[in-house]
């Protein structure tokens, strides 16, 4: 299982949703550390521990992104993930924009 560590791999700082905002973003994560090892079967864990906080546009877009790029069923998505937060609620919340996201339609 690959660790992926938000604080230590990408910043401490995560910030707003998409790339044109922020070189923090959600979606400059979800494309440098989530879809190829998802993409290809691969369980991870994503650590969310040592930042100074999330926003939910930063982890939708990130998570939930996730879901909508790959076209995989929220199951198969979480079972490959594993959430390490000393906050509980980050999970539930990540959780939720996943399953969300494979009911959601394409703009």
């Amino acid at each position: 299982m690959r660790t992926i560590s938000v604080a230590q791999d990408f910043t401490r700082y995560p910030s707003g949703r998409y790339k044109q905002h922020s070189r923090t973003s959600g979606e400059e994560f979800r494309d440098r550390f989530l879809l190829e090892p998802l993409s290809k079967g691969e369980a991870i864990l994503v650590d969310l521990d040592g930042t100074i906080g999330y926003g939910s546009s930063f982890l939708e877009e990130a998570f939930g992104g996730a879901a909508r790029k790959l076209g995989m069923g929220a199951d198969h998505l979480l079972g490959l993930m594993t959430i390490k937060a000393a906050d509980p609620s980050l999970v539930d919340e990540i959780t939720e924009y996943v399953k969300s996201a494979g009911t959601a339609k394409a703009s």
